[in-house]
């Protein structure tokens, strides 16, 4: 089970990813993770859901070639193993399903359409040991284009979880329903109630990008004070598209979606009253990888198991004929 890779797929509202991890043991017995290939790819799929209610033609060629140059990239770093996952705008897309039909038919790479349920779950399922403090309370927030999905976490263990229909390119299109954000800041005043004051884990390419901008954090503890991301926020909301590219060095796809996936952790942070962010650069893409291992590591553990098993009838098997040759 050494110097194995494990590739993820993840197709998002906003941008696709393809996420190639070796996994190895040390000398010590340690499970050692190593990425080895990222690809970005900025597909921007919500663009057509939100607007038109369907994937376009062009959109969908584009997703078509993306997908043969993943399966390629696989094939070269000779993955084992690897899970596609799509999320908010495949769900919401009237030819989603048939899209993810044709793709296979095509390719060869089937997709999982994941509802957010899923989403969140593993999200937080392989992150767990990465807990600032395992005995607090936490609420793991992902921001992606279409959903944001959260899970709260108390004491190590999940208690909740959460998917609502806002996302960075939901609402560039004002595309948001009416009466969600509502919903959403009284459950969240509702957990607060419950559990007092709770700080954020933050997922997704957004916060990854605002916990690098911002003048004030905590490198060493990856933690981004919600002060210091309000600052920053009121900093790039007055800039047009083309001035934050200018003065931050943001990509064109990352510099229109900053700043509502900014505003939607502020919501939640005003709500539950977080004092910070803490930013670990994890993603769906790393949960999937985690959940391919853990099958595999399950696997290994049953063969080892029956292995044992038969060892042990063999040996049983061989002390009754000893048993009997002496009793003759």
């Amino acid at each position: 089970m050494e110097g194995m890779n494990f590739a993820a797929i993840d197709i998002g509202t906003n941008a696709a990813r393809l996420l190639i991890k070796n996994i190895d043991h040390n000398p010590l017995g340690e499970t050692k993770f190593r990425k080895v290939l990222f690809i970005r790819y900025p597909l921007r799929l919500g663009m057509d859901v939100f607007s038109k209610g369907k994937i376009g033609r062009e959109r969908a060629e584009m997703m078509m070639r993306m997908i043969k140059g993943f399966k390629q990239m696989m094939r070269m770093y000779d993955v084992i193993d690897y899970r596609a996952c799509a999320t908010s705008a495949m769900r919401d897309a009237k030819n989603g399903k048939a899209l993810i039909k044709k793709i296979e038919k095509k390719t060869g790479i089937h997709i999982d359409l994941i509802d957010g349920k899923e989403e969140a779950g593993i999200l937080y399922g392989n992150h767990i040991e990465k807990l600032p403090n395992k005995e607090g309370t936490f609420m793991y927030v992902d921001v992606g284009g279409g959903s944001t999905e959260i899970t709260l976490l108390h004491r190590g263990k999940m208690v909740g979880s959460m998917s609502y229909n806002i996302g960075t390119i939901r609402l560039l299109n004002r595309a948001v329903k009416d009466g969600i954000v509502d919903g959403l800041k009284a459950d969240m005043e509702g957990m607060f109630i419950n559990y007092g004051p709770i700080n954020i884990i933050g997922s997704g390419g957004n916060i990854n990008k605002l916990f690098r901008l911002a003048e004030e954090k905590n490198k060493k503890e990856l933690k981004l004070p919600i002060a210091s991301l309000r600052r920053l926020h009121d900093e790039l909301h007055p800039l047009s598209i083309e001035e934050r590219m200018d003065r931050f060095g943001l990509k064109p796809d990352r510099a229109d979606v900053i700043v509502p996936a900014a505003e939607i952790f502020l919501i939640i942070a005003e709500c539950i009253h977080a004092e910070y962010v803490y930013v670990p650069t994890i993603g769906l893409a790393d949960g999937i990888i985690g959940e391919l291992y853990a099958k595999v590591t399950r696997k290994e553990e049953e063969r080892i198991r029956r292995g044992r098993l038969q060892l042990s009838a063999e040996a049983s098997g061989l002390m009754n004929a000893e048993t009997l040759e002496s009793d003759d």
